[in-house]
């Protein structure tokens, strides 16, 4: 089994930052991309920053500048570096990872159980 735990939420004032990180913990042969998504109430879960095995990266328009995707393929682990945030960021954070788990498996899709950000003004 797979499992994908999420860490480094909280509160935080408006100007400040935050580290997200998104360890995958089970039995893996190889993670393709994996991405942030965010989700504020009443509305839809919507992509934040997302990388690719290779590294490449692309971000929300709205986070451009202010955040920073990145991963250590030896951890496992990806992280999202919040500067300078806004109180419209507030929001609960998914990670969200495409990964084979064996030469005999297909890449499939897995899901954290998200980690609340609230920043206040």
């Amino acid at each position: 089994q797979v499992q994908l735990v999420e860490s480094g939420g909280g509160l935080v004032q408006a100007g400040g930052s935050l580290r997200l990180s998104c360890a995958a913990v089970g039995s893996i042969f190889r993670i393709n991309a994996v991405g942030w998504y965010r989700q504020a109430p009443g509305k839809q879960r919507d992509l934040v920053a997302r990388i690719t095995s290779s590294g490449s990266t692309n971000y929300a328009d709205s986070v451009k500048g202010r955040f920073t995707i990145s991963r250590d393929n030896a951890k496992n682990t990806v992280y999202l570096q919040m500067n300078s945030l806004k109180p419209e960021d507030t929001a609960v954070y998914y990670c969200n990872a495409v990964l084979v788990q064996s030469l005999l498996n297909g890449p499939k899709d897995y899901w954290g159980q998200g980690t609340q950000v609230t920043v206040s003004s």
